[in-house]
């Protein structure tokens, strides 16, 4: 596999979670242990990219390579524009994207990004896990995603996709899914060669990125592929809501 490099957007901002990459997990902010994870993963460079001077500054005191961006990126995605503008990295090199939020990331998972990137030769590659409890389908917290038969993404969704009419209406609910249905998680990893994030941000935001909440809907609205690799890896959970951070902080005290 080629080398690829890794960033790490951290925006400070939360609604929920008000600087949420600087979370005390085990006596580490939480944006240092995403990346002590992510270095596990093979990639020749790892980079915190982030919209403020604490987490610039608790980044560096680890040891960790960093960088200031603006505070008005639509996206994390469009953070990753302004790094590679500034690092000068060529067009061709691959940028993996992992998300301030995850502490345990599994370091297989950024890798397997990378390669479906290199192997399908779409703008983006990502990730997606088989879903089996109804619970999660029907959860908005958690991002659906249907595929063609290429493996490229056809759309991504906070909804239940795709949605088994006469298998629900038979239930009279929605307690168990139908067998074989192909339903998936996303995982919120996502590779792009330098190239195509120089375009992604010079992409107008689109009216479904917007309503649904989910920056990768702006490559598809603009007839962009996204590549999915099918993972059999169980993702773990990202800290998206104090109960996240609670679970995740009980999760480093045993460890």
């Amino acid at each position: 596999m080629s080398p690829f490099k890794l960033v790490i957007p951290a925006r400070y901002g939360s609604t929920r979670l008000p600087g949420k990459p600087l979370l005390d997990l085990g006596g580490k902010p939480m944006v240092v242990r995403v990346a002590e994870r992510a270095m596990l993963s093979g990639a020749d460079e790892v980079l915190v990219a982030t919209d403020h001077p604490e987490v610039l500054a608790a980044a560096e005191r680890h040891g960790l390579r960093a960088m200031l961006t603006r505070a008005d990126h639509a996206s994390g995605t469009d953070r990753l524009g302004e790094v590679v503008a500034a690092a000068g990295w060529s067009d061709e090199t691959i940028v993996v994207n992992v998300q301030g939020d995850e502490p345990l990331v599994d370091p297989a998972l950024i890798a397997q990004t990378a390669a479906q990137l290199e192997h399908s030769g779409a703008e983006i590659a990502t990730v997606a896990h088989p879903l089996v409890e109804a619970a999660d389908f029907f959860n908005p917290n958690i991002v659906k995603l249907v595929c063609g038969a290429s493996g490229d993404a056809l759309y991504f969704s906070r909804a239940p996709i795709p949605y088994a009419r006469d298998h629900f209406a038979r239930e009279g609910g929605g307690e168990t899914l139908p067998a074989k249905m192909p339903a998936y998680r996303h995982v919120g990893l996502y590779a792009y060669r330098a190239r195509f994030l120089r375009i992604y941000s010079a992409l107008a935001p689109s009216p479904l990125e917007s309503l649904e909440a989910l920056e990768q809907l702006r490559a598809l609205w603009h007839g962009f592929r996204i590549s999915v690799a099918i993972s059999d890896h169980l993702p773990a959970a990202g800290v998206d809501t104090p109960e996240d951070a609670r679970r995740v902080q009980q999760w480093f005290k045993k460890v």
